[in-house]
Parts: C-alpha cells; sequence; structure tokens
C-alpha cells in the first residue's frame, strides 16, 4: 500500500526551513524506503568523552611527538587511533 506524501514547501531561506521541519516530520513527505544514505563530510563529528588510564611516560612520549608537530597531545592521539581503526578495519574487511 503506497503512503499519500506530502509536498514539500518552497522555502524562502534557510531559517523558515529550520522552523518548518522543527514542526514537522519528514516520514510525511519522504518515502524513506526509497531514500539513500547521505555523508556530510563538512559536519564536525559528534564527539563523546572517555577517560582512559595511561601511564605516565606514555603521556610524556605523546606530549613530546605532539610538540615536535605542533599539535595538542589529545588532538595526536585522536589522530593516531583514526589511523590505526583505518588500518584495521582495512585487514580485518
Amino acid at each position: 500500500m503506497r503512503k499519500n506524501l506530502k509536498k514539500v514547501p518552497r522555502f524562502e531561506n534557510p531559517d523558515e526551513e529550520f522552523e518548518f521541519w522543527a514542526k514537522y516530520d519528514a516520514t510525511g513527505f519522504v518515502d524513506m524506503k526509497k531514500s539513500k544514505r547521505v555523508i556530510f563530510s563538512k559536519l564536525k563529528p559528534t564527539t563523546k568523552l572517555v577517560t582512559l588510564r595511561l601511564p605516565v611516560y606514555l603521556i610524556d612520549q605523546l606530549k613530546v611527538i605532539a610538540h615536535k608537530k605542533d599539535v595538542p597531545y589529545q588532538s595526536l592521539v585522536k589522530i593516531i587511533l583514526t589511523e590505526e581503526v583505518k588500518e584495521e578495519l582495512k585487514a580485518t574487511l
């Protein structure tokens, strides 16, 4: 059975569109079974706070490397983890 979908109105500006979608559910306007997944590459990813207990010597070593690369050591940890996860996924998939 096919749903009768409503037509999405034309918007004058992004604020108007934002207000519209804040009030209405997209399922009345879009056939979700025909929709495609999209990636918004320019959006900043959602983050979650994680606590790790690392040996002091490892943190000191990370800080030395980070200083040489001129990045905060927490950012360096994220970079290293991202690269290693990508490599691991390539190896296992």
